[in-house]
This record gives structure tokens, C-alpha cells and sequence, in this order.
């Protein structure tokens, strides 16, 4: 089976365009559902949002000043300063978040950040995980594929048990983002991608990160009871929300070079002691490799088999990305 889907054009809720806004510019309308979906996202990574042509983010910043002063967003100060300089970090409030839950083509989200969370240390796991989003971006505007800021989902649950959970590791799988991306090739083949990122910066233990490999390979061949007493669906539950099943992405940052090359053999590793997890098409690379050189470069080094470099479509060497 084919792990790409074939697509005559990009048509997803995430993309569609924002019901204009009374009073508010079309960056500033474009503002509010990317910091509704992503929860705190830094000037910088705004500026390479939305406005990377431009050498400095004047009219960026004059936009969320506009937004801030309409009440509908907020910012807080990054606890760790790049450069010697403070960056404002930004979230939508209450007023925006009622503002953008009346728009029907942005999915809801249960959860609101707080002013309390957006200044605590959850920082930079947050904002990290809107960096491997903006690389993705930027290397599909080199490339001329197709990836929008609302084309991820941060934290988005995946139910892998059936009856009442004992706990929530035992009741969901949730990658850091659900990640869509369009690819088109030189002769105008398009294929819509889907990833399963999972953002690692060198601060969990290496042995929890590979428990969450089992979280994935439980989700692939899970099969939810239908309903009644012993009734059980004939399909897997990933089928009612994908057209195949995500490839695996974890994104190493955080440490040094060396220290997370021995990361990526530690999961390798690890990654053998479960037979099912050799069944996920899974990969690891280093945010600074994917930044640099593109999801399409060999940056990934497959958790499974044959340990050469290849790039996010993580076909076996000598295999077809068909």
C-alpha cells in the first residue's frame, strides 16, 4: 500500500482563508487562528510566517500591537534570551479565542493558554515545536510545495484503549504536532504527506521516548470495539482520520552534535526490543539538520533497518516513495 496519497488539489479546513475581521488588517485576521491553533509563537517565528521577505518585522510588530491593544492577544517574555535580547513570546486571549471559535473552518481547541502558562517553563518545548512547523514552511517555499501555518496541529489525542482508562498514557497517544504537507514532484505529481512529529530536546529520558514508539505502534493496529458488548470494528481507528498511516518524525535538539548522535543510537536500540514498533515507517533527525538542509535532504536516520541517511519520505534504500 502506497504510504503517499495522491491529490488534485490541496483542500483542507486548516488552509482555508479566515472570514475577514471588521477594523482588522488581513495580516492581522491572518494572526489570530495561527496563535489560537499554536498557543505561543515567538515575533521571530511569526516574522518567518508571515512576513519573511521583509528585513525587519515593523509591520508585523505594528499588527500585534493593533491585536494586543483590541485585547484579542497578549505576550509574555521569553524566560531564555537569545543574543542578549528579550523576545515577546504571544498567545490569543479569551476575547480573541471566542473571536476566532465562531470562524467554522478553523478546528476547535479545548485548550486555552493562560498568561501563568505562557511565562512558565512549558516555553520552550511550545516554541520548538512551532520551529520544526516554520522549517517545514520555509523548505516548501523553496521548493515550491505547499505548507501553510495552520497545516499543523499541536497535541492533538489519539484514543488507543477501549473501556475506562487507567490512566492517560494508557487511554491516548498524543504527538507533539500532526503535521500535513504537500509535495510536488518536477512532472506535477502531488501527494499530500502526513506526520506524526515528536519534538525531543534532550531533557527526557531516552527510555520514556521510546516508550511512546510502543504509544505509535499500538495506535497502527488498534481496533476500537464497535460498540455493544464484544462488538469489534473490522478497521483500524487511524483510517477514520487519515488516508494512510502518518509517518513517525522525532526532531532532536537541545544538546550537542555528539550528544544527540548517541541519542539517535540509543532509540535505534531501544526501538528493537519491540517488534512492533520495526512495523511504524519512523525516523530521527536534529532540528538544526532539518533547518539547514530540508525534510528531502537524507537528514532522517530510520529507527528500523538499514541505518543510512534518507530523507522524510523514509522509503528503504532502494525502495519506491511511490
Amino acid at each position: 500500500m502506497s504510504l503517499d496519497t495522491p491529490i488534485a488539489q490541496p483542500a483542507t479546513a486548516a488552509a482555508a482563508p479566515v472570514r475577514p475581521a471588521p477594523g482588522l488588517s488581513r495580516l492581522a485576521q491572518a494572526l489570530l487562528p495561527v496563535l489560537y491553533q499554536h498557543r505561543l509563537v515567538a515575533t521571530s517565528q511569526l516574522h518567518a510566517l508571515f512576513t519573511p521577505h521583509a528585513r525587519r518585522p515593523v509591520y508585523l510588530r505594528q499588527q500585534l500591537a493593533r491585536l494586543r491593544a483590541d485585547g484579542l492577544v497578549d505576550a509574555t517574555t521569553r524566560r531564555t534570551s537569545r543574543r542578549g535580547r528579550a523576545e515577546l513570546l504571544w498567545y490569543i486571549t479569551a476575547h480573541g479565542a471566542d473571536a476566532v471559535a465562531h470562524d467554522p473552518t478553523i478546528p476547535r481547541r479545548g485548550y486555552r493558554i493562560s498568561p501563568q502558562t505562557a511565562a512558565s517553563q512549558l516555553q520552550e518545548h511550545t516554541l520548538t515545536v512551532v520551529e520544526t512547523g516554520v522549517a517545514f514552511i520555509d523548505w516548501s517555499r523553496r521548493l515550491g510545495h505547499e505548507c501553510s501555518p495552520l497545516d499543523w496541529e499541536p497535541e492533538v489525542a489519539h484514543r488507543i484503549r477501549d473501556g475506562e482508562a487507567r490512566g492517560v498514557d494508557d487511554a491516548s497517544m498524543i504527538p507533539d504536532a500532526v503535521l500535513r504537507y504537500t509535495h510536488t514532484t518536477e512532472s506535477g505529481r502531488r501527494r499530500m504527506l502526513s506526520f506524526f512529529i515528536e519534538v525531543d530536546r534532550a531533557t527526557m529520558q531516552t527510555t520514556r521516548l521510546a516508550a511512546k514508539l510502543t504509544a505509535y505502534a499500538r495506535y497502527q493496529s488498534y481496533i476500537p470495539h464497535a460498540g455493544g458488548r464484544g462488538r469489534r470494528s473490522t478497521r483500524e481507528a487511524w483510517r477514520d482520520h487519515y488516508p494512510a498511516f502518518p509517518r513517525l518524525l522525532i526532531v532532536l535538539t537541545g544538546a550537542s552534535d555528539r550528544v544527540l548522535a548517541n541519542r539517535v543510537q540509543d532509540l535505534r536500540a531501544l526501538a528493537t526490543t519491540d517488534p512492533r514498533v520495526s512495523q511504524l515507517t519512523a525516523g530521527v533527525t536534529t532540528l538544526q539538520l532539518l533547518q539547514d538542509k530540508g525534510p528531502f535532504a537524507p537528514i532522517m536516520t530510520p529507527l528500523s533497518g538499514d541505518p543510512a541517511p534518507t530523507d522524510v519520505f523514509l522509503a528503504p534504500t532502494g525502495g519506491s516513495r511511490a
